[in-house]
């Protein structure tokens, strides 16, 4: 089994600055981070990475001095509005900065052939920077589950952008119900990356009970009820792994963001490592 890389993904301490995450990161054993530059709410608390300079600069040097990488910047949403070259330059130039190579994109616009023209414009904005984008499929989305997403990006690199890429979460995949036998299909150079976490139980009836799960009651490895053997099994060997794992249960009751992410480090590994 090739060497694995792990990333502590935002979601999994939002609380958290970018410097502090980095830290976090660093003391609970990671290779990586992923940075959350733009909100995924408008509620949502938010540390402003591409316009506060001074931050930015905190975090870099916090980047040298533990010797972390980058994975990943989120969450760029391509909607019926988005405009390409007005909306994402300043993100994409500092997740360049920063050293992410992979980009997590949302596609909230049920115009497919809108949404394809605007994936393939991020895609070319964001090839000169080193910049994979990846267009992740979630239920309550313009992209609901896996096939969608595989022809959006069949699409988009038909048109000639290579880089545009696919990201598999495990919680996404399994409560939109996307099957093994439609992962195996997907090229395993479009999936740079994966989001592993768990979930326990049915899927829920309601979508706000499963957007409910998705941003705050997610399981760790091996916790929930997902086969996250076979899961891994049809993901390309050795991917790397960001954990995406909100626990907003267990910071109610004061466990710590180092905790947290400690916790999921070890679930991930101890799963990976049975296998």
């Amino acid at each position: 089994m090739p060497d694995r890389l792990y990333s502590l993904a935002a979601l999994t301490v939002l609380e958290l600055s970018p410097p502090e995450m980095i830290e976090v990161a660093a003391c609970a054993g990671y290779d990586a981070v992923g940075l959350r530059l733009i909100p995924a709410t408008p509620e949502e608390h938010h540390y402003p990475l591409a316009s506060d300079a001074g931050l930015l600069r905190r975090t870099r040097q916090r980047l040298r001095e533990t010797g972390l990488r980058v994975l990943d910047i989120e969450i760029l949403r391509l909607t019926p509005d988005t405009q390409v070259p007005r909306d994402f330059p300043r993100v994409l130039e500092v997740g360049a900065q920063l050293g992410a190579s992979e980009v997590l994109v949302a596609g909230n616009d049920e115009d497919h052939e809108r949404l394809v023209d605007n994936f393939a414009s991020l895609c070319e904005l964001a090839a000169p920077l080193g910049l994979h984008p990846h267009l992740e499929f979630m239920p309550w989305t313009g992209v609901k589950d896996l096939p969608q997403a595989h022809r959006l990006v069949a699409a988009t690199r038909k048109a000639g952008r290579g880089n545009a890429c696919l990201l598999v979460d495990a919680f996404h995949f399994n409560r939109s119900a996307s099957r093994l036998e439609e992962l195996v299909e997907v090229p395993a150079g479009w999936m740079r990356y994966a989001q592993l976490c768990d979930v326990a139980g049915p899927i829920p009836a309601s979508m706000a009970e499963i957007l409910h799960e998705a941003r705050q009651q997610r399981c760790f490895p091996g916790d929930g009820d997902i086969d996250l053997q076979a899961l891994l099994g049809a993901l390309p060997p050795g991917v790397p792994l960001s954990l995406e794992i909100p626990t907003e249960s267990l910071r109610r009751q004061g466990i710590t963001a180092w905790e947290r992410a400690s916790l999921a480090l070890d679930k991930a590994r101890a799963l990976v490592d049975s296998r």
